[in-house]
């Protein structure tokens, strides 16, 4: 079975999609080490706050490519199998990200 979304919640992903994954989270990885050497370095609290606001930024960006991944693969190939339960699951997890 090559279902790439299975059961177990797992997902296994092609090597363009994990790079580019891992790359953004290596980018805000490195955006957090630098607000810590900001405040280490007691640096003024408008400069941190920006920072931390690219971050956000960062973070929101890294799940939307992840979203449109899961949309048009794992959602897509559920509901062409049947499965409409991954709409309830879409729909529970956009609720969740709109808090």
């Amino acid at each position: 079975m090559n279902n790439k979304c299975n059961i177990h919640k797992t997902k296994i992903r092609d090597e363009k999609e994990y790079k580019d994954l891992m790359n953004r989270l290596n980018r805000i990885e490195g955006q957090v080490r630098g607000i810590k050497k900001m405040l280490e370095e007691n640096a003024y609290c408008p400069d941190i706050l920006i920072q931390v606001s690219a971050i956000s930024s960062s973070l929101n960006s890294f799940n939307k490519v992840l979203l449109d991944n899961h949309m048009n693969t794992c959602v897509v190939e559920n509901i062409q199998k049947g499965n409409l339960e991954v709409v309830v699951e879409l729909t529970n997890t956009l609720k969740k990200l709109m808090k």
